[in-house]
């Protein structure tokens, strides 16, 4: 099943023939065994596995990466997406496959702006999706949650509660979707109003001026003071070494940059092309991003039309998901493509500057804005109530994104059923018991760190943040 992963036969059966099918595979995955985890025999070295993806990572920013995992077991979580792929090929799963997000945890969602300028509540990395088991998403998702609670001093029971609830929101808003038009389920998107309808007193109103702010902004205007500076009668981005940087060498200088950006030009529609042309390009510049994507290159482009509007557009290196070693090679052939087709599948409605290029040297990338209005959750900063809230959110919007990219919502329904709670159950004890193994593979990390196996650099040494 190439490309979109869509189950061609939605046509041709009917919706209670699809969830009957869903149901006869309880016989064969029960969904209490769903929420089994112990750790194998045989199972590859955590550390092992990400000194693999080191590979092709540009060599003196992994200390950084290293340095960002190092914090808690939930920092390590974010940043070893190859180790749980890893882990998840080992576990159960029903067969049907989505366009999984790949790297599904909490702080892959947040608001941010559509080209009409509406904030959304929805996921925002497509870095690692591929086709592959929808279970998987699913339950990176509800470890996130259990492993953010813990991060937050609460209980353990509270974090269960809450992977529990985001896996219950996942199944009944998969049931919803599944009695839904295609095209119902197409434009459905979280709008803002109805995430701050969720929240209350003193967190509702923080969160609804950071929406309205957003909401009046491009992101563009507040990143130039932060990342730019004037340089005599034009504008050139700061130097902030080692997390923005211009490199110079090996190919990587500001020509390679031109040819890349002009390749990335030449990928866009016509009307796209028409408005790029309205600004010109100034500056670029390495940023180090996140914690997975550390070591990978990451170009900011900095842009400015005739009024003196600036612009600011990440072109971000796309290497092989980490899911492909355990389900089918990708469609595609060219990494960023994959990115770009994954996210237009998955996300209600995608930004306008998408696209994805190749550089003389053959690496791949793809493009977005640097920021468009997006607003990050301070999910550090959560209590139980309002993480129980904000995990039934990512749970409604998980099975938004894959009722609407695959078409298999009825089949995967009928699998959860309806009202009985127990796959709900199964992830608040996989949540639980896969939190426990990020904990032993952090003091892995922590004890080959300790014996100078791996070199870290902490930036909150340097009192430097990205």
């Amino acid at each position: 099943m190439p490309h979109a992963q869509v189950d061609h036969n939605a046509g041709r059966i009917s919706l209670g023939e699809r969830a009957a099918a869903g149901k006869l595979l309880r016989g064969k995955v029960p969904r209490t065994a769903q929420g089994v985890w112990s750790s194998p025999d045989g199972r590859p070295d955590p550390i092992e596995l990400l000194h693999k993806a080191d590979s092709g990572r540009m060599k003196k920013l992994i200390p950084i990466r290293y340095g960002r995992m190092l914090p808690s077991p939930f920092a390590f979580f974010r940043g070893a997406a190859t180790v749980m792929a890893a882990d998840l090929a080992r576990t159960e799963t029903t067969g049907l496959t989505v366009q999984a997000c790949g790297d599904c945890h909490l702080l892959n969602f947040g608001g941010f702006a559509t080209p009409e300028r509406s904030i959304i509540f929805d996921i925002n990395d497509f870095d690692e999706t591929l086709p592959a088991p929808w279970e998987w998403d699913v339950k990176r998702l509800v470890t996130s949650v259990v492993l953010a609670a813990r991060s937050n001093g609460l209980p353990d029971h509270r974090g269960r509660d809450c992977a529990i609830a985001c896996a219950r929101r996942y199944r009944e808003h998969m049931y919803r979707f599944s009695k839904m038009d295609p095209l119902q389920v197409w434009y459905t998107e979280t709008n803002a109003a109805e995430f701050l309808g969720s929240l209350s007193g003193a967190l509702h109103k923080a969160v609804d001026e950071r929406v309205r702010e957003a909401s009046e902004h491009s992101g563009s205007e507040f990143d130039m003071p932060k990342i730019s500076a004037p340089n005599g009668k034009t504008f050139r981005i700061v130097d902030r070494p080692p997390l923005i940087f211009h490199p110079e060498g090996h190919g990587e200088g500001p020509s390679a940059f031109d040819e890349l950006f002009h390749a990335y030009r030449e990928s866009l529609s016509d009307d796209r092309r028409s408005l790029m042309d309205r600004y010109r390009l100034l500056d670029a510049a390495i940023k180090v991003v996140g914690i997975g994507s550390v070591g990978r290159r990451c170009w900011i482009a900095l842009m400015i039309s005739e009024g003196g509007d600036p612009l600011f557009l990440q072109f971000k290196e796309a290497a092989r998901s980490v899911l492909e070693p355990f389900t089918a090679k990708s469609a595609y052939s060219h990494q960023g493509q994959r990115v770009v087709t994954g996210q237009r599948l998955l996300q209600p409605v995608s930004e306008i500057f998408l696209g994805w290029t190749t550089a003389a040297n053959g690496r791949e990338f793809y493009v977005r804005k640097l920021h468009d209005a997006k607003i990050k959750p301070l999910v550090e900063t959560f209590n139980a109530e309002t993480l129980k809230l904000y995990a039934e959110a990512c749970g409604w919007v998980l099975a938004r994104a894959h009722a609407k990219a695959s078409g298999r919502s009825a089949t995967i329904s009928g699998y959860l059923g309806s009202s009985n709670d127990a796959f709900d159950i199964a992830m608040g004890q996989f949540a639980t018991a896969y939190a426990d193994q990020t904990e032993r593979d952090h003091a892995a990390l922590e004890a080959s760190v300790k014996a100078g196996r791996i070199e870290v650099d902490r930036e909150d040494a340097r009192h430097v943040h990205a």
